[in-house]
């Protein structure tokens, strides 16, 4: 199997695991919205409002990941990986927008009677399991798979587990007369919500802006090793989606051949790709003649 036909595969059983997730996450919020309904608790709407984003970033991770794996063209020379950033970078806006929403429902809101049922409880105990589940169950296929889509799912799944148990907790203790800790809860989770969108800012953010994916000293220092490379100028990268692209200029011995050239040439990006694992290299090759100073 070629290199591109294992990534082709390895993103096709990627698409199937954020579809099975997705589902899960779809009854989960579901489960939340019933409780939270029934039994008024502003925790409980907030953290279904959680899930709803969880829903929503599977779908565009989903669609997002089907659309990145499109080869360039002449509108997307480089591909279509930073759709994925653009993504992410949105989902982060919703989830800013949700936290700040239900903080001030939060702060507004009077205080009220909670109600509680075992049925309920059980229903919030079920969520508890699914989500303990499927966050084991997604790490596992993020390590076979080596996909930091869903790594980052299976930590995001995690911290549901945290906050689906603040959120009993609390509702527990409000429906026994301590109605403050339910506002208490639902600004926790709004809380929690603000940090994750504040993850995924930082992680779109080196992307959208070119930020260098590898670094540059280190990288001249590396091809400046190798045998044949006079000099190195113009050392850039920069993320391309979760994939780091190089560029650079190499000088050679003027008095080489073309094929010696790119010889050579062909040698810096196999030290490069195995060196710092990127597969999207692109080198200039200059004439080094003895009188040039400081190239």
């Amino acid at each position: 199997m070629s290199h591109n036909d294992k990534t082709t595969s390895v993103q096709q059983q990627v698409q199937k695991v954020i579809l099975i997730e997705g589902i899960a996450n779809a009854l989960v919020l579901g489960l939340k919205a019933i409780v939270g309904i029934t039994t008024g608790s502003l925790a409980i709407v907030g953290d279904a409002l959680h899930s709803l984003t969880d829903v929503t970033n599977n779908f565009i991770a989903w669609a997002v990941v089907r659309h990145s794996n499109k080869p360039a063209d002449k509108e997307h020379p480089y591909g279509h990986r930073k759709f994925e950033t653009l993504a992410v970078l949105g989902l982060a806006i919703l989830l800013v927008i949700l936290a700040v929403e239900l903080a001030l429902h939060a702060f507004k809101r009077e205080p009220v009677e909670i109600a509680s049922s075992d049925w309920e409880l059980g229903l919030m105990l079920v969520v508890l399991v699914i989500n303990v589940l499927l966050a084991s169950w997604q790490r596992g296929w993020a390590k076979r798979l080596k996909s930091d889509i869903l790594h980052a799912d299976a930590s995001h799944t995690f911290a549901d587990v945290l906050t689906t148990i603040v959120v009993i907790v609390g509702w527990q203790l409000s429906a026994k007369g301590y109605f403050w800790l339910d506002q208490l809860c639902a600004l926790g989770v709004a809380g929690l919500i603000l940090y994750l969108a504040f993850g995924l800012f930082k992680k779109a953010a080196p992307v959208l802006v070119d930020e260098y994916a590898v670094d540059p000293e280190a990288l001249t220092r590396c091809v400046e090793g190798i045998d044949g490379v006079k000099g190195v100028v113009r050392v850039r990268s920069r993320w391309i989606g979760d994939m780091a692209s190089v560029d650079l200029v190499i000088f050679v011995a003027h008095y080489l051949t073309t094929e010696e050239s790119h010889q050579i040439c062909d040698h810096v990006e196999s030290v490069i790709e195995k060196e710092f694992h990127v597969a999207d290299i692109s080198i200039h090759v200059e004439p080094y003649h003895e009188n040039q100073k400081g190239q």
